[in-house]
């Protein structure tokens, strides 16, 4: 009755409504019910009023502090901390805070706001009050812990600290724990913990069951994490969440196929989807290019309730741009802000990225300013997009400048970022440059030039001579009279220089002056240099990068091995994309046998999936570097089958796809540079006639082949630079001696 009266009346005639009933009520009991309950109504300054009568008229401190721990508790939740922390202090100051409950409860607060610092601080600040943590102080902190991201070491040395002093862990203590490894994609410590559980009789609940799972998908285990839920059925059944997180896992691992079998099956069973649900499989449709299916489920969300959200029309976006359907990409990002959905950091980096690969430079310029207008900070997928773009046009000295600037803002480079730039290196490049008075002809890079563009202003001059020396850097200026300075205005000229270009704009006699300087990173040296400097952004990715391009492979092996384990733990097409852009650059400088450890590193941690076997090797998912380092393994692995005695399968082929991005289907790239490889060998492969990205023979003509005196020294690669650190290596003479 109470409760009903402090809801529909204000806050000044409250005090009168606890008045009238305080005969009534039973003690702290009563009081904390309807605390409770005015905090579950978002009422908390109604709460707070009902905590601060019923701490008047309570004489008791134990009573107090029962209290105190819950409007401290009830703040927590509504995410009001502030106000939770000045209630504990005022509790602590007036003698009834000094307890086990209101500190847990202060920890617990901090930790759902995320201030996990704030609540260690006052976890390590009981002891100097005397009072000694229980089992749900542990799991407040643990919680804390795991909210805030802090390392899963110190959350163990929390967690040992709990059970040295004699404080057993139950339930809630344990799931804690498993959305710390969760977070991080712990999936070993997860499993460990997990049997820990069972180890000590501990119930587990479908919350546990969904943590373990989240840990392991997101650890690239889909295999075990299928087992798992194979399982559950025994102690909890699966539900919406359980599948979600499986779809998901599957989705981000590239097995498309087994997420829509698990959609198929929550169907079946009759389970409901979730936001979550329908949002993964729209991507999942969206990443196929099956756009009709992506819609119909757009339709069936919409159907049940749910309306399209920010991360729908991400996964739209992102679907039809890889698509390179520019205009449905218009059109939706006009559609979303017409539905008064507003765009986020994520939306304007998908956007950006999508125009930017698709040349469409003006628009992506456009997209930037009003990014700008709405006030968000770039992060790192803003800044890896613009960096992406920067370095597939040369632009690799603007990336470079980019990298350090998105440094100095506090944000760390991620895995793709250093994709963009390592793959630049091994690009082969060709430039067109235009003078004041008119076109200069083409510049043909041999290997592969670094091609930095700038604009610098002149009064008046021409080019009159383009001199390249052996190690030369195209630079190319071009700055608008009248432009300001700044990051962000320098980010817009950029985009309008490559829009002008494009479009073979760039205006004669405007007093901008095209500067173009060669320098060719066809030599050790330069890229050398370039890498070096850019090992102050990280040492790990580039200090790696720059060893094993030197020939310093034994030093860097171990550091690479960390690198590679970091790698391991993300999606499959950031994994592979970056052991595509190492291999390719190594490839590229003549690191041939460095190039291929460093390919067949990804298949032993299984970036590529069935990428061989004795009759069919995969490459449609590789580089060219990647590609025709893995033929060579390939083909020292079968001649050691051969030279074991074994015989080859009667027909052996080699896959590179259909090139379905390039001007005439099957005419792609990699099919190109793995046929100019197999020519150059003389390895007798042909193309097969019904499908034009497929190298076929028969096993007797390859064996005869392989059994060729000559055969096993084209197979066998080198780097052009090695260094004596190198003689591990360099005494395994022969890769056909390798368990491949």
């Amino acid at each position: 009755e109470v409760l009903q009266l402090a809801l529909f009346n204000g806050q000044t005639s409250l005090e009168n409504v606890l008045v009238s009933f305080e005969s009534k009520l039973c003690g702290s009991d009563d009081y904390t019910f309807l605390l409770r309950e005015l905090g579950n109504r978002g009422e908390h300054e109604k709460a707070i009023k009902c905590f601060q009568f019923a701490v008047r008229r309570e004489r008791r401190k134990n009573e107090q502090g029962k209290l105190a721990s819950a409007m401290i508790s009830i703040l927590g939740r509504l995410g009001k901390v502030e106000l939770a922390m000045g209630i504990f202090e005022t509790a602590l100051r007036e003698g009834y805070g000094n307890t086990v409950y209101a500190f847990s409860a202060l920890i617990s607060a901090y930790g759902r706001s995320g201030y996990y610092d704030e609540a260690i601080k006052v976890f390590d600040s009981m002891k100097n009050y005397g009072l000694k943590p229980n089992s749900v102080t542990y799991n407040a902190v643990i919680d804390a812990c795991g909210k805030g991201g802090v390392e899963f070491k110190r959350v163990v040395e929390i967690f040992d600290e709990m059970l040295s002093g004699g404080v057993q862990p139950d339930r809630i203590t344990f799931n804690s724990l498993l959305a710390v490894c969760s977070r991080g994609g712990l999936w070993e410590a997860a499993m460990n913990l997990f049997s820990e559980m069972v180890n000590r009789g501990i119930d587990r609940d479908i919350f546990t069951y969904n943590t373990l799972l989240d840990a392991v998908c997101k650890g690239g285990q889909m295999d075990l994490a299928f087992d798992i839920m194979e399982e559950m059925p025994a102690n909890v059944l699966p539900n919406v969440v359980t599948y979600s997180t499986m779809i998901d896992g599957y989705a981000k691992a590239g097995r498309f196929n087994d997420a829509l079998n698990l959609f198929n099956e929550m169907k079946f069973l009759g389970i409901g989807l979730d936001r979550v649900s329908y949002n993964t499989l729209l991507s999942i449709y969206a990443k196929l290019g099956r756009f009709e299916e992506a819609l119909d489920i757009c339709r069936e969300m919409e159907g049940s309730g749910i309306r399209k959200d920010v991360v729908t029309y991400n996964a739209l976006l992102g679907g039809y741009g890889k698509q390179g359907k520019y205009n449905e990409v218009r059109r939706l990002f006009d559609e979303m802000k017409a539905q008064r959905v507003s765009p986020n950091l994520l939306t304007y980096s998908t956007v950006i990225d999508v125009y930017s690969k698709g040349g469409l430079y003006e628009e992506a310029m456009d997209v930037f300013r009003e990014f700008k207008r709405a006030g968000l900070k770039a992060d790192v997928v803003l800044y890896s997009a613009l960096i992406d773009a920067l370095c597939k046009n040369g632009l690799v000295e603007s990336a470079v400048s980019l990298l350090d600037e998105m440094t100095k803002e506090g944000i760390r480079p991620n895995v793709v970022t250093y994709n963009s730039i390592i793959d630049a290196f091994g690009r082969s490049t060709t430039s067109e440059c235009l003078s004041d008075t008119g076109q200069i002809s083409e510049l043909q890079t041999k290997t592969s030039s670094l091609v930095i563009e700038r604009g610098i202003e002149a009064d008046t001059g021409q080019i009159s001579e383009l001199q390249t020396k052996t190690s030369s850097l195209v630079i190319e200026r071009g700055i608008e009279a009248d432009a300001t300075d700044g990051e962000d205005n320098r980010i817009i000229k950029i985009f309008g220089q490559l829009a002008a270009e494009k479009g073979g704009q760039a205006k004669k006699g405007c007093g901008v002056r095209q500067e173009i300087l060669c320098i060719r990173c066809d030599s050790f040296e330069d890229a050398s240099m370039l890498l070096e400097e850019l090992r102050l952004f990280d040492n790990q990715v580039y200090g790696v990068a720059h060893g094993l391009l030197m020939g310093y492979r034994e030093n860097v092996w171990i550091q690479a091995q960390s690198l590679f384990d970091e790698v391991k733990s993300m999606d499959s097409s950031t994994a592979s994309a970056f052991y595509n852009a190492l291999t390719d650059m190594l490839w590229h400088f003549g690191q041939k046998r460095g190039a291929q450890l460093v390919v067949l590193e990804g298949k032993r941690r299984q970036v590529w999936e069935n990428v061989w076997s004795n009759s069919c090797l995969d490459l449609h998912l590789m580089s060219s570097g990647a590609a025709r380092a893995m033929v060579h393994a390939w083909l020292l692995n079968i001649r050691s089958i051969v030279f074991e005695g074994h015989e080859l399968p009667k027909l052996l082929s080699i896959l590179t796809g259909w090139g379905k991005h390039s001007k005439v289907v099957g005419d792609g790239a990699l099919k190109r540079a793995v046929e100019a490889l197999l020519t150059g060998m003389g390895a007798p492969f042909q193309l097969a006639k019904c499908n034009l990205g497929r190298f076929i023979s028969n096993g007797p003509v390859i064996t005869a082949w392989l059994r060729e005196s000559g055969t096993l020294k084209l197979l066998v690669l080198h780097d052009d630079r090695t260094h004596l650190e190198n003689t591990r290596f360099q005494e395994i003479s022969n890769l056909q001696t390798i368990p491949l």
